[in-house]
C-alpha cells in the first residue's frame, strides 16, 4: 500500500547559491525521474537574513502561499521549547 503514497522531500539549505533556480526547477525534474505526484520543499534558514533571503524568492516565485514548502527556522537565539518557563 505504501508504494501507492509517495512523497518526495526536498530539503535545502537557504545558503545555498541556487536556492532559486532549484526550487523553480529540480523538484520538478526529480518528480518526473521518481514518478512521484507529491513533493515537500524544506528550506532550512540560520539566520535573520537567510530568513529574509528565503522570503523574497518564494515571493518571486509565487511560492509564499503554496501547501508544501516548509522553511525551518534554525537559528540559534531561540528559547528550547524543553528550557521555556511556563506560568
Amino acid at each position: 500500500n505504501g508504494s501507492a503514497d509517495v512523497n518526495l522531500v526536498e530539503m535545502k539549505l537557504a545558503s545555498n547559491s541556487k536556492l532559486k533556480q532549484n526550487l523553480e526547477n529540480q523538484v520538478e525534474i526529480y518528480k518526473k525521474a521518481n514518478n512521484t505526484v507529491n513533493a515537500l520543499k524544506v528550506i532550512l534558514c540560520f539566520s535573520e537574513s537567510e530568513l529574509a533571503k528565503v522570503s523574497h524568492i518564494l515571493s518571486e516565485l509565487g511560492l509564499s502561499e503554496e501547501k508544501g514548502v516548509y522553511v525551518i527556522d534554525a537559528s540559534p537565539n531561540k528559547i528550547s521549547a524543553s528550557n521555556a518557563v511556563t506560568h
